[in-house]
């Protein structure tokens, strides 16, 4: 699909999973080694478009344009000379360094590209992780998950859908018919909560008039924690909390979850919350495929567990990053948690890792380093919390300062993929191009 290696001595990396990690990784892999024509470089991917997943939150609530932060495989591996392979990995055969793909169908079921296997002597897993409903009764089938953009967009469709039926029916809005459970009060159930407030009322204000936003509407955020955000400090979770509940979201602490109806969510206690639409944002493991592909080691939440120089444990030539990958953390009792800072850190040393491993020299182990957690409540506030590495505490920021420091994440997202000097100019001249427009999706 793209240009390829003149040597046919290049040495074939794969790396399968075309997320934050992966994406990463192939783009800089195809600009240094590509290029210089000493290494084949493919990316397996069973979408075909990529978006930076902390912004699925925002296309759920309808307060971000998907298709303006999308970015195309087929034409980023055509800019940065690494091919890009349609498919989903399907299996592994160690012994034969191949991985195999599955068939991709269209929406009508005929078959677009065939099963196939893709050869590799340095072979990357990046497949992220995938929502874990834990096995609750009706989870999976009335409770949207936000693991792709395509689910982010129907949640959307069905919020709006909602709405427009609530103000056109004959009969008053009905308890619970307007109500949104988010199951899950980690960085994404949060922040979709905070935005969901904002929009669905944004959304009623473009002439559904016969809702009450505030009568009408309810968001609730349920966590089986004692605390919202148990994996971020506690100072953190105190001020989002502080601030959600001043806006009007109810949140339920303590309170797991025992089936998911139609109707609503049934709580442990025997509760019953009468809820529209529900969220599923209460977990991850990494995707079922993994649970024994190839032989490699797995812990219980399917992630490849590999030692500190990314490789797994029972093959040096397969290596795991990001979500899909238990990383030891030398001095912590718990391995390199699963956060974007984390992934960008492993893409980076795996560049240098695969530089070393061409050359015949020894691989460097992993050293993660926490730059702190911040949290975003849409248009109301940013707070979170970050590293002071010089006087080895954190600070707590929050407002604006901590905005900007969130925003800086992505951009440094965005310039991995397409370099410094674009993103800086596209930056720059993004505001004299932009339309009026609502701001939210209506549709």
């Amino acid at each position: 699909m793209t240009d390829r290696p003149s040597s046919r001595d290049a040495h074939r990396i794969v790396v399968v999973g075309g997320g934050a990690a992966g994406l990463e990784l192939v783009t800089r892999l195809g600009d240094t080694l590509g290029k210089a024509g000493r290494a084949h470089v493919t990316l397996i991917e069973r979408s075909r478009t990529h978006l930076w997943k902390p912004l699925l939150h925002a296309v759920a609530a309808g307060s971000l344009d998907r298709a303006a932060h999308e970015l195309n495989y087929l034409a980023q591996a055509r800019w940065h000379r690494f091919t890009y392979r349609l498919g989903e990995m399907v299996g592994l055969d160690r012994d034969r360094r191949e991985v195999r793909i599955g068939p991709t169908r269209d929406d009508e079921g005929r078959e677009v590209t065939p099963a196939s296997t893709v050869p590799y002597d340095t072979l990357v897993i990046a497949v992220g992780s995938v929502t874990n409903d834990f096995g609750t009764p009706g989870a999976a089938q009335h409770a949207v998950p936000l693991e792709t953009p395509e689910q982010a967009s129907r949640f959307h469709r069905r919020l709006v859908n909602a709405c427009l039926r609530a103000n056109a029916q004959a009969e008053p809005v009905r308890p619970g018919q307007l109500h949104v459970s988010i199951i899950g009060a980690g960085a994404t159930g949060t922040e979709l909560a905070a935005e969901l407030h904002r929009t669905v009322r944004a959304v009623i204000a473009f002439g559904l008039d016969r809702i009450d936003a505030e009568r009408d509407i309810r968001i609730r955020l349920v966590e089986a924690a004692p605390r919202i955000l148990p994996a971020l400090p506690e100072r953190i979770s105190d001020a989002t909390r502080g601030l959600l509940e001043r806006l009007g979201v109810e949140v339920l602490t303590g309170t797991p979850v025992s089936e998911v109806r139609a109707d609503g969510v049934v709580l442990k206690d025997g509760r019953l919350l009468p809820s529209e639409l529900v969220v599923w944002a209460a977990g991850v493991k990494a995707p079922d495929v993994l649970r024994d592909i190839g032989g490699l080691e797995t812990n219980r939440l399917n992630q490849l567990v590999v030692r500190e120089t990314l490789q797994t444990t029972r093959d040096p030539d397969v290596f795991a990053i990001g979500d899909c990958a238990q990383c030891p953390r030398p001095g912590h009792p718990q391995p390199v948690p699963p956060r974007a800072q984390a992934a960008h850190q492993q893409a980076s040393h795996m560049i240098r890792q695969i530089e070393r491993r061409l050359a015949g020299r020894p691989l460097e182990p992993f050293v993660y380093r926490d730059f702190g957690s911040l949290v975003s409540l849409g248009k109301y506030s940013t707070v979170g919390s970050l590293m002071g590495f010089l006087v080895g505490r954190s600070f707590f920021v929050e407002g604006y300062f901590a905005r900007l420091m969130y925003r800086s994440l992505y951009t440094m997202h965005q310039m991995a993929l397409h370099g410094r000097t674009p993103v800086l100019w596209r930056s720059l001249f993004s505001g004299f191009s932009q339309r009026p427009s609502p701001e939210v999706k209506l549709h």
